[in-house]
């Protein structure tokens, strides 16, 4: 397992929790592209729907921290433009199964996601970026098409 550089979608990284407390393994494992989900349309062209699964690695409760802290998630377009979780329609767009936001307590995981609001152009590839509650960044190279093992669930989701 990395802890920095660029991984591969499936690839996890162990990461500090939110204000330093419990260790998260996240594991980014499916995106997709769509123009349209969970009734809303991209403002920006296309959705980048990254689906993850956060599991607690120690004995206390872990949780990714708020964006308001400077961490969270953020995409890096192919020339290294930085655009967050806010972008576009992107904080519209839900989906039952990937909507978890409780801290995950020890022994146990949830399934999250995170959407972004993109160009067709930015859309072409590019880095999946969290910082943990240490300030750390943890990458994730991206591909361009839709992949990973819940592609066909994720889009399931997304229908409205």
């Amino acid at each position: 397992m990395q802890d920095e550089g660029d991984m591969k979608l499936g690839e996890p990284a162990r990461t500090t929790g939110d204000g330093g407390t419990g260790v998260l393994e996240i594991t980014p494992d499916t995106v997709v592209f769509t123009k349209e989900g969970g009734g809303e349309t991209a403002a920006n062209g296309v959705f980048a729907v990254v689906t993850m699964k956060d599991k607690a690695m120690t004995a206390v409760a872990a949780d990714e921290p708020a964006p308001i802290s400077g961490g969270g998630w953020k995409w890096m377009t192919a020339d290294g433009e930085m655009l967050g979780w806010d972008s576009g329609n992107s904080t519209s767009v839900v989906m039952d199964k990937y909507n978890n936001a409780d801290p995950v307590q020890p022994g146990s995981y949830q399934w999250r996601s995170q959407v972004f609001d993109l160009t067709p152009a930015q859309a072409k590839g590019g880095t999946l970026i969290y910082i943990d509650g240490e300030e750390k960044a943890h990458r994730w190279e991206m591909p361009s098409e839709d992949s990973g093992p819940n592609v066909a669930e994720v889009k399931k989701q997304l229908e409205f």
